[in-house]
């Protein structure tokens, strides 16, 4: 199982689906600026209460200049909650593949597949402490959307609103903080970075961490 892994995800494409994956990013979070977007809507709401004037100011407030059919129906039902539920459902898989190896039977002269599958879980609930971080992060702010969007007579708290977006822009610094309390590889790595950039120090012991060690 190992060595099929290395074989499958090599760097060259493991950088390739990283990089696919900001693209799609960056593509869907430029829509708006594609032309989905209130100004036309907001332009004519304009040239309706006065006629008169040829330019209009815009109140620059999220919800004036962004679609929430774009922000709904595209972003969340399409690129936000299908994603996470699938990535739900694969570490479902994963916990249950790992835990059936787990109590296997094994003969008592080797400890590799308790040893192996052993860290292989503890690596997987890191991963899925990111997952749910990243749903308790995201979903207040989509819920709140698709309230404002699907009842229009309801009216939402602006704390509440402050509160879910702050949990959004938080969701970015709560990634490195679980990779680094978790994984001791990527806590180490971080702690080299830091150091040679930040501290201007160079540890050279660093430059030897075995790339297949990653203990948790």
């Amino acid at each position: 199982m190992t060595l099929s892994y290395k074989s499958v995800v090599t760097p060259r494409r493991a950088g390739v689906a990283i990089a696919c994956c900001w693209l799609v990013s960056f593509l869907v979070g430029l829509t708006p600026m594609f032309g989905w977007n209130n100004f036309n809507e907001m332009q004519r709401k304009a040239k309706e209460a006065n006629s008169s004037q040829t330019e209009f100011t815009v109140s620059c407030q999220f919800e004036n200049v962004i679609s929430m059919e774009y922000m709904v129906y595209f972003n969340f039902f399409v690129w936000v909650l299908p994603p996470l539920l699938l990535m739900l459902l694969i570490y479902l898989e994963v916990f249950k593949i790992i835990r059936r190896q787990l109590n296997k039977k094994v003969a008592s002269s080797t400890t590799e597949p308790e040893k192996y599958y052993g860290k292989e879980l503890k690596i997987a609930k890191s991963l899925a402490l990111v997952l749910f971080l990243f749903a308790v992060s995201w979903l207040p702010l989509h819920m709140r959307n698709c309230i404002s969007f699907f009842c229009t007579s309801c009216s939402t708290p602006s704390a509440l609103t402050y509160i879910a977006i702050f949990l959004t822009h938080g969701n970015s610094a709560m990634n490195p903080i679980v990779y680094a309390f978790r994984i001791k590889k990527f806590r180490t790595t971080f702690l080299q970075i830091w150091n040679q950039y930040f501290c201007c120090k160079l540890d050279k012991n660093m430059n030897n961490i075995d790339n297949t060690d990653i203990a948790i």
